[in-house]
């Protein structure tokens, strides 16, 4: 007698195992954060890892508006974004934060050293705190404005937002 194999035994994982970005850095990164996650069985590492994996539309970026709303009374910590930090001119002064981010806008990072705050990349992150403690993992909101228009629009029973003035003007029309 044999076990029973569902489909013969020919079921594949639907787990993403790698990142398919060109970036070496990032696959640096995924290399660290995969051995840090098994080593030291840190729920952090293994969600940091998740995310570091995932596609570009599921790391959107953060504005360091929405880290300082998150951070207050966590000056001491890092805020930790697997995504890009952006600027928000709305806010006039920028609180001390220290992040640690995949990258920042030229403008984020010199707003937030002029505040006195630290801007510093995942794999500096790790050598202060491997397994993530005092950090405060954030991510950015994914519902946004530039996903309404991803797709093709005027293609038939396509719901693309055109970049056109008004949604009709392009109606019927591949753009």
């Amino acid at each position: 007698m044999g076990i029973d194999l569902v489909k013969r035994g020919r079921v594949k994982s639907k787990v993403k195992k790698a990142a398919k970005s060109n970036n070496l850095y990032q696959h640096l990164l995924v290399k660290l954060f995969r051995f840090l996650s098994r080593r030291t069985g840190s729920a952090f590492c293994a969600t940091v890892l998740r995310r570091l994996i995932s596609s570009r539309v599921n790391r959107p970026p953060i504005s360091i508006s929405r880290i300082s709303k998150f951070m207050k009374g966590k000056e001491d910590r890092f805020a930790v974004v697997v995504g890009p930090v952006v600027d928000d001119i709305r806010v006039l002064n920028a609180p001390k934060i220290n992040v640690a981010a995949l990258r920042f806008s030229e403008s984020a990072r010199a707003r937030i050293t002029k505040a006195g705050g630290q801007c510093i990349t995942l794999d500096q992150l790790m050598l202060k705190a491997p397994t993530g403690t005092n950090t405060v993992l954030l991510r950015g909101n994914k519902n946004r404005e530039a996903k309404k228009h991803f797709g093709a629009p005027g293609v038939p029973r396509s719901h693309v937002k055109p970049f056109g003035k008004y949604r009709t003007e392009h109606k019927g029309t591949a753009i």
